[in-house]
């Protein structure tokens, strides 16, 4: 079942590592050849790990998806990921919270109903096997890019299904969270996107404290629960992800990055720079550039 799904997302993968698609919130991802560890921003999602095996790393906390297994992603953070096995095949699906909660209000009671445990604070990620059914369900809604006339009328019933089976595993409890309000990991995650939207301002734990509506204490013992890191580190990931990818762009120096980001200092800049991605920006840049350019010619 599961080369049957690497086939279909092998077909409609494209050129790039990742690929979206016309089926709504379905993301295709194809590596056969080894890259550098990058940095990417996550999304709430679901990673089905068909070939390979990817391993994430966010602050503190780090896991490896292989083949056959999915990763569920419950709140925006940033990641630095590591392709340990190729190549590598994943279907991503990208959670819509409206979606979720539409599907739990037509279940009315017919699903799972436990929930994580709200003494031991939000958890941000899980993985666990794909069963055959959600295997099979997976490959079905992949396999819908084949006869893209069809797409409309069935993608939203296979990503019904494939929540719905969700549901019903080990996924389940933090998809259900997933939809609640005023929980300590909505409040996490309300905190996670809004320093999203302010990486590049002055921040401080009070403030984003004030935007969880927690103390200073409980939100960061539940966002370092969810993230692997403070909320102030979670910031500094942001900003440097984004310096990395402006200094790839090209056409701007490390001075003018380090201050579109928010750094007063471009010593203290190309300090934690230099200490993240083991070059000074310039350096790291072009030895990006060259990657990619290699990449292109390999293909």
């Amino acid at each position: 079942m599961l080369d049957d799904l690497a086939a279909a997302v092998t077909r409609h993968g494209g050129d790039g590592l990742w690929s979206d698609s016309a089926v709504p919130r379905l993301t295709l991802t194809t590596l056969d050849e080894p890259v550098l560890p990058f940095d990417v921003l996550y999304e709430p999602l679901i990673c089905f790990t068909v070939t390979g095996a990817k391993r994430g790393v966010a602050g503190d906390r780090s896991w490896t998806t292989g083949r056959g297994e999915m990763f569920l992603n419950s709140l925006v953070m940033p990641v630095t990921a590591t392709f340990e096995e190729l190549p590598y095949r994943s279907a991503v699906l990208r959670l819509d919270g409206r979606t979720l909660a539409d599907l739990l209000l037509e279940l009315d009671g017919a699903g799972p109903r436990a929930l994580p445990d709200p003494s031991k604070g939000p958890c941000g990620q899980i993985s666990a096997p794909m069963t055959p059914e959600i295997v099979d369900a997976v490959t079905r809604w992949v396999r819908l890019l084949d006869t893209p006339e069809h797409i409309g009328a069935l993608a939203s019933r296979i990503e019904a299904e494939i929540l719905y089976r969700l549901l019903v595993s080990p996924l389940g409890p933090i998809l259900r969270h997933l939809t609640l309000a005023d929980t300590a990991a909505a409040r996490v995650r309300s905190a996670a996107r809004w320093i999203c939207a302010h990486y590049a301002e002055p921040l401080t734990i009070e403030a984003v404290a004030s935007v969880a509506h927690m103390s200073t204490a409980t939100l960061y013992r539940h966002f370092k629960a969810a993230t692997g890191m403070s909320p102030l580190r979670f910031q500094k990931h942001l900003r440097l992800q984004e310096a990395r990818r402006r200094l790839l762009a090209g056409n701007t120096t490390a001075a003018l990055v380090a201050e579109a980001v928010g750094y007063v200092s471009a010593t203290q800049f190309n300090r934690e720079y230099r200490r993240a991605y083991g070059l000074p920006p310039a350096q790291d840049a072009a030895r990006l550039r060259g990657e990619l350019v290699n990449a292109g010619r390999a293909r």
